[in-house]
């Protein structure tokens, strides 16, 4: 005689979850591939370190609590010319021995705005030009 739906339900729904696999130590052959060669850092590692040591923040009293900000991720466009200026500006800071992301120089130049009165503001909005909104088309 076959099982009814409700029989079968309760059947399947009694079996045991899978057992939840542990990760592979790394072994020693990955270790050894990851490292640079001996007396050479990588010019990445040696900016994030320098990043490192300048963003960390001034310890807290105990007790105190820090507020985690929240962060918002947006899209937008933005004409060629525009965004070479800002890979020209990321270049020059790492000249500066302070590398930054694109966010970070993104979000300085509006730090700058903020501090602009209300003529100042209209010149430097009226000097950058209004482009179409949405995704570009893909050229070929």
């Amino acid at each position: 005689m076959p099982a009814t739906r409700s029989a079968t339900r309760s059947a399947t729904a009694a079996k045991p979850s899978r057992p939840v696999k542990a990760r592979p130590a790394p072994t020693a052959a990955r270790r050894s591939a990851a490292k640079p060669a001996p007396g050479k850092v990588p010019a990445r590692k040696v900016a994030q370190a320098r990043v490192r040591k300048v963003e960390e923040p001034a310890a807290a009293p105990a007790g105190a609590r820090i507020a985690k900000v929240k962060l918002v991720r947006d899209s937008f466009s933005i004409p060629r010319s525009e965004y070479q200026v800002l890979q020209d500006l990321k270049e020059r800071l790492v000249g500066l021995a302070r590398p930054a992301k694109k966010s970070e120089v993104l979000r300085a130049g509006i730090a700058l705005l903020a501090t602009l009165d209300d003529a100042a503001l209209l010149s430097a909005v009226a000097v950058v030009p209004s482009i179409k909104t949405g995704r570009p088309k893909k050229s070929r």
